[in-house]
């Protein structure tokens, strides 16, 4: 075969697990920033019922992540640094936690800010429909297995975690954008005078 027809063969050929997952990582490690809006939908196994919420994601190295949630009930999920806080306004209340440690999320997220290994930390597999299956090389109760929808460049359009309980929560991403130079008082969150402090459950 000519050359540069091998070559375009190749281009167009399907990627393997390893290098989809080599693709995310990439994107990722090479995104400063990025925002865009959510939809997900959360399944209990348990219960039979899922309930989907709406709202906005944002990104930023090193180490800040920020979840608008406007539907159904708005909340704040906001980690930046060695803080993280769940505010939710409508019972004026917040979890706090001033000593938080990135290592207790799962690599299932931490991709996001372009740390952590994907080959590492799962075992990589592709799906009928072409997607990225990820399943935890260590026993993790957060984790029993990622899948996500790459994209041509490698950013994820869509993720869903199967956790140890058979719960499934599934975030679709649309209007991605990055690097586009968000300010770091996007991950300050002031608090009312009167919220109610919590710590986090099993602090």
């Amino acid at each position: 075969m000519h050359a540069a027809l091998l070559a375009l063969a190749l281009a167009a050929a399907p990627p393997d697990a390893a290098a989809l997952a080599a693709r995310v990582q990439a994107f990722y490690e090479r995104t400063r920033d990025l925002e865009a809006s959510f939809v997900q939908t959360y399944t209990y196994a348990a219960f039979g019922r899922s309930q989907t919420s709406r709202g906005t994601l944002r990104v930023k190295k090193p180490g800040k992540l920020r979840w608008d949630y406007l539907e159904p009930t708005p909340k704040t999920v906001l980690v930046n640094g060695s803080r993280l806080v769940q505010y939710e306004p409508e019972v004026n209340q917040a979890f706090i936690d001033d000593a938080f440690q990135a290592s207790a999320m799962s690599a299932a997220v931490t991709f996001l800010l372009g740390t952590g290994s994907l080959e590492k930390e799962f075992t990589l597999a592709l799906d009928p429909q072409g997607r990225l299956v990820l399943t935890p090389r260590k026993e993790d109760s957060r984790v029993q297995r990622v899948t996500l929808t790459v994209g041509h460049d490698g950013e994820v359009s869509a993720s869903e975690v199967l956790d140890g309980s058979d719960n499934v929560n599934a975030i679709a991403l649309s209007r991605l954008r990055r690097n586009v130079g968000l300010a770091d008082d996007v991950f300050k969150l002031d608090l009312p005078k009167d919220v109610r402090r919590l710590s986090m459950p099993g602090k």
